[in-house]
């Protein structure tokens, strides 16, 4: 042999894959075809229960700062979207050769043996803790302190792959909620799952941990969890939780098995074809952007927002949400952080604090509010409304990780204007971002260019604001789903049809080369703004953080009463 490369064979034709993307409130599926990403057909199904952050579906009521979902309206997405997906392209199922998945993270479950979710057991519907813990879940806040507390006084080396802090969204957190307020659902559990795991168990009958789920949200790290000795001193009763995460850790891209009889009768697809590892939607989002470089930081804006980037180097980055080996992409080490409400803090405030009059000019014109107040906003000069806002409307999670902050609006008079609230809150955002760009600069891993994706991406007035406040070129990404596309990239190397997510990303990623770049001026006069940010920043994340903590308790112990349980309260458990 000469030990030069073997050129990998070209794709068929006609070869397709599909992604499915589950998110908050909803999964799409989309079929790509494999030889250059071109995206043939696609299908959006909304979870029917959607967000359970009130009562189960039975009414019983739930308290604040919980949120569940309904497995059944994942499989649903699968019987439906797929389908829907296939004949929208007009796609020949049998041309089909693989499937991958991304969920929302860390949302987790806890399974019978056989995958079957705890709260579609006969008896244990109206049991809260049975449900799916969505990732907005926050209610483990007072667990998450203690791992944090404890690993610090422990001197655990894992801690410093998480920016020296855990969160209460993550595995561990919730699943020690799980154990203190409802001891029986606990011990009925045989499984504890990422919902991204759980997803490929049903469609090919193998449970596996997918290295993204399981380095960023499990505390997994050169190759271990946390000791039982860790967690027994959190309790006793908690030392064999890691023995309810059993099975192999498989890297992005992997083929975990065939696609089962049951799961082709669902979707329509061949049985037997590759179903690839699972993944986190926003991570399976940087192959389809071709952000896999060193120095590319991708954000994912949505409801929230995800900050990915990939870099040679390990180090530790304050207020990091993890960095991973391969969390990403084979080779590099991982890096994650983000901001707990991007799209949420704007839909809140166009759904409770916009006057009439503005929705009455947006019926009469045929747009929606949103764009009503981008318009006047971006007639605005920088500064002229003279607000500064802070983004921790569902809490911070970089660089502070604490979701009991809340948010802030200063600078408000009888001549502020929806629009002036709602451009600062845009600003408030970009803000939010930069803080962790600089906490990553800081740290020795540059940032050099910002790509977005996600649902806010079209909004032209929050890409020029990210571009003057950061400094940085944006570029953004041509793909309607770009999770799910990123999902089919990986379905593409399950499959055997490019050798590693980088060759297939090349081929099949979809940058659209549409750019922001910074204007110096816009830029100068952000610093000023900034400048403000930073200090309401510091001073009530960090020096005066009981405030927020304060007002908080308050408003849970206010709202409490008949029909509805304290934040922080035990649910009524079982027996």
């Amino acid at each position: 042999m000469s030990g030069s490369p073997q050129p990998w064979p070209e794709p068929s034709p006609r070869a397709a894959v599909v992604g499915v993307d589950f998110g908050t409130l909803s999964g799409r599926a989309v079929v790509v075809r494999v030889s250059d990403g071109a995206q043939l057909g696609s299908a959006v199904v909304e979870y029917a229960h959607g967000v359970l952050d009130r009562q189960l579906p039975d009414g019983r009521p739930l308290p604040l700062d919980w949120a569940l979902q309904v497995p059944q309206d994942y499989r649903d997405v699968l019987k439906t979207a797929v389908p829907a997906a296939l004949e929208s392209g007009g796609v020949d199922p049998a041309d089909v050769v693989g499937i991958a998945t991304d969920f929302t993270a860390s949302t987790v479950l806890p399974t019978l043996a056989d995958g079957t979710p705890l709260s579609e057991v006969a008896g244990w519907e109206g049991e809260p803790h049975a449900y799916v813990k969505l990732w907005k879940h926050h209610a483990a806040q007072p667990q998450a302190d203690r791992i944090n507390r404890a690993a610090r006084e422990r001197g655990e080396a894992w801690l410093s792959r998480y920016g020296g802090l855990t969160s209460s969204e993550w595995e561990f957190a919730k699943g020690l909620q799980v154990l203190e307020e409802a001891p029986t659902v606990y011990a009925r559990a045989e499984r504890w799952v990422e919902a991204a795991d759980w997803i490929v168990w049903q469609l090919c009958g193998v449970l596996v941990r997918n290295t993204c789920s399981a380095g960023y949200k499990g505390l997994y790290q050169n190759g271990a969890y946390p000791s039982t000795e860790f967690l027994a001193s959190l309790n006793p009763a908690f030392a064999g939780f890691v023995e309810l995460r059993d099975g192999l850790v498989e890297q992005l891209g992997e083929r975990v098995g065939g696609l089962t009889a049951e799961a082709a009768s669902w979707t329509g697809l061949p049985e037997g074809i590759a179903v690839a590892a699972g993944s986190i939607d926003a991570h399976a989002t940087a192959p389809a952007a071709c952000a896999t470089d060193a120095g590319q930081m991708l954000v994912i804006m949505g409801t929230s927002s995800c900050h990915l980037m990939n870099a040679e180097a390990l180090t530790e980055v304050s207020g990091m949400c993890g960095v991973v080996e391969g969390g990403i992409t084979p080779g590099l080490w991982g890096y994650e952080a983000g901001q707990s409400g991007a799209g949420d803090i704007f839909g809140w405030f166009v759904s409770e604090c916009v006057p009439a009059r503005y929705e009455r000019e947006a019926e009469d014109r045929g747009i929606d509010v949103h764009e009503v107040l981008t318009e006047l906003a971006a007639a605005q000069e920088i500064g002229q409304h003279g607000l500064v806002a802070l983004d921790w409307l569902s809490g911070n999670r970089s660089v502070l990780v604490d979701h009991r902050l809340s948010g802030l609006v200063v600078g408000l008079t009888l001549a502020t204007k929806p629009e002036d609230i709602y451009r600062a809150l845009l600003e408030a955002t970009a803000f939010g971002t930069r803080r962790i760009i600089e906490a990553f600069t800081d740290a020795g891993v540059p940032v050099e260019e910002l790509v977005v994706a996600g649902g806010l991406l079209k909004n032209r007035l929050l890409m020029q604001i990210y571009a003057d406040v950061t400094g940085l070129t944006l570029s953004t990404v041509d793909a309607d789903q770009g999770a799910a596309l990123g999902s089919a990239i990986y379905a593409a190397v399950a499959a055997g049809a490019y050798p590693d997510v980088h060759a297939a990303a090349s081929a099949m990623g979809r940058r659209d080369g549409s750019t922001y770049r910074p204007v110096p001026e816009n830029h100068a006069r952000y610093d000023a703004l900034y400048r403000h940010y930073l200090t309401l920043h510091d001073h009530f994340g960090r020096e005066q953080s009981g405030f927020m903590h304060e007002l908080r308790a308050l408003r849970a112990g206010t709202l409490s009463g008949p029909g509805r349980p304290r934040a922080g309260g035990r649910p009524r458990d079982r027996g």
